[in-house]
């Protein structure tokens, strides 16, 4: 569930990137926030819940709390992720792809 919907993800957001790059327009950058990102996003944290579910289950823990501890770290996760994506796509639509660029940050010898 999660990689299908991390491919599905993937997708939306190249395309919707390169759409941009050819318009350049804060609307389809602002339009990512919207269901046909938010849903596949959904889908990759339920699948990274599920993975962490099991994995604690598999350590000792018990069902119940391996299932609060994991929705626990993945909503946690998910919404910092959620977030620091937002700030970038701020930057993209505002100062362009220059801003970007982690390369021409390095120091110079």
């Amino acid at each position: 569930m999660g990689l299908t919907s991390g491919k599905a993800f993937e997708a939306t957001l190249k395309q919707s990137v390169q759409e941009w790059n050819r318009s350049r327009s804060t609307r389809v950058l602002s339009q990512l926030r919207g269901s046909q990102l938010q849903l596949p996003y959904l889908g990759i944290s339920i699948g990274i819940w599920l993975f962490l579910m099991a994995g604690l289950w598999t350590y000792g823990f018990g069902a119940g709390l391996s299932m609060i501890i994991a929705f626990v770290l993945t909503i946690a996760t998910a919404l910092l992720v959620w977030y620091q994506l937002g700030k970038v796509l701020t930057i993209l639509s505002t100062a362009g792809s220059r801003a970007l660029d982690l390369d021409a940050l390095e120091a110079k010898e």
